[in-house]
């Protein structure tokens, strides 16, 4: 369809098709040591199915706060293990990391991952006490998104909240009806303007998005027009495109994980 090409990430990165594995087995090794030293609990449930699971990684110490990290995808691929590898920043820091998994369309839509990820939220933070800081990536920047959005968490998580990233974030759905994967998705003009945080008010809680400077043209429109209508800050990484972008998070000393955590 019209938007296929523009909203298609693999074929535009060297080497592109090569960073789901990559990813598995940075996540793997990360997932053996944090276990080996009793700081990983993994597939906790938050919900039915065996999607709905958490891993929680804990720092070596109490922890000064949480953070929730939302996996991409489109909505339609992945799960929590290919990232356990990006929560050695914040943990690095002394913050505890949860990453949830979620189910996928087409077998729910995407307004039930929005629930989903709220659940989710919400049953992490009776797990730890503190602020809360929610990062999320491309389909993950738009749930991480939609926490940020007036009632869409618990009130009383809501009022935890001290920072949201969304990284490479779709904060419009509506260019989605022009791609194929809207035969999965099945949304028409209403279900995604209602899942558009760019069409929201936020709380009033710092957010900061961050893309690429290599991204695609239209992922690089996304992050621009939610931090527009957010007044949200607005970071553009030098040399990174939608793939590498993240690989920051792994980073103590990385201004991404400075912010996140600010």
């Amino acid at each position: 369809m019209e938007l296929d090409d523009a909203y298609a990430n693999v074929p535009h990165i060297p080497g592109g098709a090569q960073y789901p594995a990559r990813w598995t087995v940075a996540a793997e090794a990360f997932r053996a040591r944090l276990s080996a030293e009793r700081r990983a609990e993994l597939g906790l449930p938050y919900g039915k199915g065996s999607r709905q699971a958490f891993d929680l990684f804990h720092p070596e110490t109490t922890a000064q706060g949480l953070v929730v990290f939302v996996h991409g995808g489109y909505w339609l691929r992945f799960d929590r293990s290919y990232w356990s590898h990006l929560a050695a920043g914040p943990l690095a820091r002394g913050w505890a990391v949860a990453m949830p998994s979620y189910d996928l369309c087409p077998e729910v839509r995407i307004a039930d991952i929005t629930r989903q990820i709220s659940r989710a939220t919400a049953v992490v933070a009776g797990r730890v006490e503190g602020r809360i800081a929610l990062a999320g990536h491309s389909a993950g920047g738009h749930l991480v998104a939609r926490m940020a959005v007036p009632g869409v968490l618990p009130g009383e998580v809501a009022a935890r909240v001290s920072h949201v990233v969304p990284i490479s974030p779709v904060s419009d759905l509506r260019p989605l009806l022009q791609t194929s994967m809207n035969e999965q998705f099945r949304l028409d003009m209403a279900a995604a303007e209602a899942e558009s945080p760019v069409l929201m008010r936020p709380l009033p809680v710092p957010v900061t998005v961050w893309v690429g400077a290599e991204e695609r043209p239209v992922f690089l429109d996304q992050a621009r027009w939610l931090a527009e209508a957010w007044g949200a800050g607005h970071e553009v990484a030098r040399g990174r495109h939608h793939f590498d972008v993240i690989e920051a998070l792994e980073d103590p000393a990385s201004r991404m994980v400075g912010q996140l955590l600010g």
